[in-house]
């Protein structure tokens, strides 16, 4: 995909993407980007949306907070954008989200994330914690135990899942042994020291949410510091598919992940997305960071061919009444908070690198972002 608008910019449907493909976190926003690369492609492949193609205009912040602040300004200012998919850490969309709100944009974003937000200006389509992190709480202290030592980098959403997490354990009988916060591009020495720690208290399950790098290489020096996966597994909510490809699945064989999709999933809506990933990028897998990224702007798609128009508040009551098929189920936007209704799963990673998933919820779970109707009761999994 380029940069390239159709020479008359009025019979196109001009959008932006702000993805970091170099960076920290190059390696699941450029799943981001990929995700959203296939899923207008196709689009416009069939036409487009009311007979006019999707132009998307995309920039790359590099994974500092201040480039996205200052690229959103770019295209929402200079470029005369108005919706945008973008973003994937916390720091980032409230980096851009001051300027988003002023000019009575739209944001698309598709990362999971720590809840606890709303926007009129922002569709969440990633989970939230009562769609992965209780689920995963219930999850381990049924089937690991009850000892859990807590290893985040140190930014809003590892801070605030770890809070959720310590709650839900505590509350249920659990134990966390200790709460450690790294940089977010710690290094081997840091990580060496934590594992060392890990080593002396011996948990029943670390629950990690390290990012990029860091996180990678966590995991690759985890059985090298005598830990097993089979007695003491990593629990996340974001390692997946392609960043287990570049570690060595051999390596990640146990873990566990929480995520509304895997590339496992076997649905007609999947296998198709799967043909066409693999049609356009080969054997890199899909992970629920692409294929987010990918729905959404199918959903975004749905709701402007209701819509007719990239007024802000035309597309979020157009999103409302649309759903889409998605490759991990039927997605909805909820009209209450603007984030969508998903299934949450749990996975524990193959020798090859992809997941068998060990429990799904019955039915997709509404969005609760601020965790008000909180009861662990109703999340205890059968």
């Amino acid at each position: 995909m380029t940069n390239d608008v159709p020479a008359n910019p009025d019979n196109c449907w001009r959008i932006g993407i702000l993805y970091s493909r170099s960076g920290a976190t190059s390696v699941t926003e450029s799943e981001h980007f990929f995700g959203t690369t296939l899923a207008i492609e196709e689009i416009n492949a069939l036409g487009g949306v009311l007979d006019r193609p999707l132009a998307p205009t995309a920039y790359d912040p590099k994974g500092d907070s201040g480039e996205y602040r200052r690229l959103a300004s770019r295209m929402l200012m200079d470029d005369e954008i108005n919706v945008i998919f973008g973003c994937s850490r916390s720091s980032s969309r409230k980096a851009v989200l001051p300027v988003i709100e002023r000019t009575n944009a739209l944001l698309w974003y598709c990362s999971f994330y720590e809840g606890f937000e709303y926007s009129p200006n922002v569709i969440y389509t990633g989970a939230v914690p009562n769609q992965n992190s209780v689920q995963l709480a219930a999850y381990l202290l049924q089937n690991k135990g009850k000892r859990f030592f807590l290893v985040g980098a140190d930014y809003i959403y590892p801070r605030e899942s770890n809070r959720v997490m310590r709650d839900v354990v505590e509350q249920h009988g659990g134990e966390i042994l200790d709460e450690v916060y790294l940089p977010i591009e710690a290094g081997k020495g840091e990580l060496e020291e934590v594992l060392r720690d890990i080593k002396a208290v011996q948990p029943d399950v670390v629950f990690s949410t390290l990012v990029g790098e860091s996180a990678r290489l966590f995991y690759t020096l985890y059985r090298e510091h005598g830990l097993d996966p089979a007695s003491t597994p990593i629990a996340s909510l974001s390692m997946l598919e392609e960043e287990i490809r570049l570690i060595g699945p051999e390596l990640c064989e146990g873990h566990i992940t929480a995520a509304t999709y895997f590339g496992s999933l076997e649905n007609e809506s999947n296998e198709r997305f799967l043909g066409l990933w693999r049609q356009r990028f080969g054997d890199r897998p899909t992970s629920t960071w692409s294929e987010m990224a990918y729905t959404q702007v199918h959903l975004f798609a749905l709701a402007l061919q209701r819509a007719g128009s990239l007024d802000r508040r035309k597309l979020v009551e157009a999103v409302r009444m649309v759903r889409f098929d998605s490759p991990e189920g039927p997605v909805a936007v909820d009209a209450e908070n603007n984030h969508c209704v998903l299934t949450p799963r749990i996975g524990v990673c193959r020798r090859d690198g992809q997941f068998d998933v060990v429990w799904e919820s019955s039915e997709p779970v509404k969005p609760d972002p601020y965790l008000s109707t909180f009861g662990f009761s109703e999340f205890w999994l059968t």
